[in-house]
C-alpha cells in the first residue's frame, strides 16, 4: 500500500508540532534537586511537559554555544560570550537566584573558623588536602580559585589541591580521608558522611547568581516564557530556599 506524499507532509508536520510541544530546558547540575522539584510542580500546574537537562556549568554554556536546540536555559555569570552567539535572548534576562561558595568537612570532626579572610587563610592552609570542581568554566572552582589568590595563598595551595571535576567527585576525597575539606557551592553539599561548614564571607566570595534565558530561536515562545517566569515567581522562592540558595539576585 502506497502512502500518498500528501499524507506523509501531513505526518510530519504533526510530529513536528508534537516534538515542539515539550518545553526544553538547559540547567546546570548545581541546582538540579530544586530545578526538578520546580519543574515537576510547573508540570502538575500547568499540564505542560519539561525536557529538563543537568550538566556541568560550563557544560551548558558550551552546548549554547555549539547551537544545540533549547527553549529555556539557566546560565551562571560571566556569559557575555554566550550572549553574543545570537543564541539567547538577551532582553529575556531573569534572576533566579544566588547560591554562596561554602566549605564541608568529614561528620563529627570539629568545624574549623572561616568567619573572616585571616581564618579561612589558617584553614586553608593547615590542611593536609581540600578539594574543589575543577571541571572547565564550572564557576564554583573559578570562584574557589579567584578566592585563594585574595587572601595570597594561591601558589602555597597548589600541592594541597585534589581535583573533583564535580560536586560528587569533590566529596569524594573528603569522605575517603584524601582531603580535610570540600569547596563548592551550598546547596551541592548533601552527602553523608558529610557536614557543612559553612560559607565563605561574602567580602571574600560574592554569591554566583543563577540566571534565566529564552532561546532566541525557541518554538515554544509562550509556554517558555511561562515556565521561566514561574522559576521566578514566589512560589518557587521556596523550592530556591530550602536548598541553601537566595531567590532573587
Amino acid at each position: 500500500m502506497r502512502i500518498s506524499s500528501a499524507i506523509i507532509a501531513l505526518l510530519l508536520s504533526a510530529s513536528s508540532v508534537f516534538a515542539q510541544s515539550e518545553i526544553t530546558l538547559l540547567s546546570p547540575g548545581s541546582i538540579q534537586a530544586s530545578m526538578e522539584n520546580l519543574v515537576a510542580s510547573f508540570e502538575a500546574k500547568t499540564g505542560e511537559k519539561v525536557k529538563a537537562m543537568f550538566a556541568s556549568g560550563g557544560v551548558t554554556r558550551q552546548q549554547v554555544m555549539r547551537g544545540e536546540v533549547f527553549d529555556v536555559i539557566v546560565l551562571q555569570p560571566p556569559y557575555a560570550e554566550v550572549l553574543a552567539t545570537g543564541h539567547v535572548n538577551a532582553s529575556t534576562e531573569t534572576p533566579l537566584a544566588t547560591v554562596s561558595l561554602g566549605i564541608a568537612g568529614r561528620k563529627g570532626e570539629p568545624k574549623p573558623d572561616i568567619s573572616t579572610a585571616e581564618s579561612v587563610k589558617r584553614t586553608l592552609l593547615a590542611a593536609k588536602g581540600v578539594a574543589y570542581p575543577d571541571e572547565p568554566g564550572g564557576a564554583s572552582g573559578i570562584a574557589f580559585l579567584k578566592l585563594l589568590d585574595k587572601v595570597g595563598i594561591g601558589a602555597e595551595m597548589q600541592p594541597k589541591l585534589k581535583h573533583g571535576h564535580n560536586g560528587a567527585g569533590t566529596m569524594d576525597f573528603v569522605l575517603k580521608g584524601e582531603a580535610d575539606y570540600g569547596v563548592t557551592f551550598v546547596s551541592t553539599m548533601n552527602y553523608a558522611g558529610l557536614e557543612v561548614i559553612g560559607a565563605f564571607p561574602r567580602d571574600l566570595v560574592p554569591p554566583t547568581g543563577y540566571v534565566g534565558f529564552l532561546s532566541a530561536h525557541t518554538p515554544n515562545g509562550a509556554k517558555a516564557k511561562a515556565l521561566l517566569d514561574y522559576l521566578s515567581s514566589a512560589e518557587a522562592a521556596k523550592a530556591w530556599t530550602s536548598r541553601g540558595l537566595q531567590p532573587g539576585r
